[in-house]
């Protein structure tokens, strides 16, 4: 099926709407629907990695993908006071930004001291999720601090790279006799480089889809061919009906990794694009 309004639709008007931004003015007429077709799209504030949060906080805000996942240890310290985190969150709130998550926070070392102080920020941040990579050998600790915490993990995986969790196969092999609220956050980047379906795989996740990591690549045996969304080979419709398909709840989450300097143009590229692909699903 050919999908009407498409990526390059909607470049004037991210254009425009980039320019207003930077000049201090967002019209009322650029006002965005937060969930075009019943899809939460959002940011992970990675993609804004070399900005402090209040510049984070002001580009998110011209965006207008209200569902955001914070970064560990770059727009919140892990050494800040309880206090100091709820400002965190605060900050956000004010911005009228939704603090979904965090992450993608590393639980790698086997310390209960160290699993538990990540549960504790995300506690004084007032999160219901940690997006994380644990290990194997501490997933079953980590199970105990989600029961205990009543905060639910989305495991992230990592491509070839990390020997833990590459797919969201490999996620769904260890989760799925564990507590409902540990499940899965697929990387549709990294899992294509695992050379698994995509779609597929989210299919697969079902009810332990927690939250959805997207971004595009030109070539999936490379990760550095990353490219705004819509460039790629990224299968974008066939991955926003799968989730409608599965009435997912969840957030999709922009991670944008290139252009870490200058990260807006591409971001309101791609955001466009999926409103672009997500309006003409709705329309078909």
């Amino acid at each position: 099926m050919k999908i009407p309004a498409t990526r390059r639709s909607f470049l004037g008007a991210a254009a425009g709407i980039a320019g207003l931004g930077t000049a201090g003015v967002t019209p009322a007429s650029a006002r965005i629907e937060p969930q075009p077709w019943g899809i939460k799209l959002g940011i992970a504030t990675y993609t804004f990695r070399s900005f402090d949060r209040p510049k984070t906080i002001e580009m998110l805000k011209l965006v207008q993908a209200p569902w955001i996942s914070v970064k560990d240890g770059v727009h919140f310290s892990y050494s800040a006071t309880p206090q100091e985190l709820k400002q965190v969150r605060a900050e956000f709130d004010a911005a009228g930004l939704n603090l979904m998550s965090a992450g993608n926070i590393s639980l790698a070392q086997d310390d209960p001291d160290y699993i538990r102080q990540r549960f504790e920020i995300a506690r004084n941040l007032g999160l219901s999720m940690i997006v994380c990579i644990p290990t194997h050998s501490n997933i079953r600790t980590v199970e105990k601090f989600v029961k205990e915490y009543d905060i639910r993990i989305a495991i992230h995986n990592h491509g070839p790279e990390q020997k833990d969790f590459p797919s969201p196969q490999s996620v769904l092999e260890v989760v799925h006799d564990m507590d409902p609220r540990v499940g899965l956050c697929i990387d549709v980047g990294h899992t294509a480089r695992t050379g698994v379906d995509v779609v597929g795989s989210i299919a697969l996740a079902d009810a332990r889809l927690f939250d959805v990591h997207v971004k595009d690549l030109g070539d999936f045996t490379k990760a550095g061919s990353q490219c705004d969304l819509g460039e790629g080979l990224m299968p974008f419709p066939a991955i926003f009906k799968q989730l409608k398909k599965m009435n997912y709840q969840g957030c999709v989450n922009l991670e944008y990794e290139i252009n870490s300097k200058d990260p807006l143009p591409g971001v309101l590229r791609s955001m466009f694009y999926m409103r672009g692909v997500l309006a003409g699903l709705a329309a078909a």
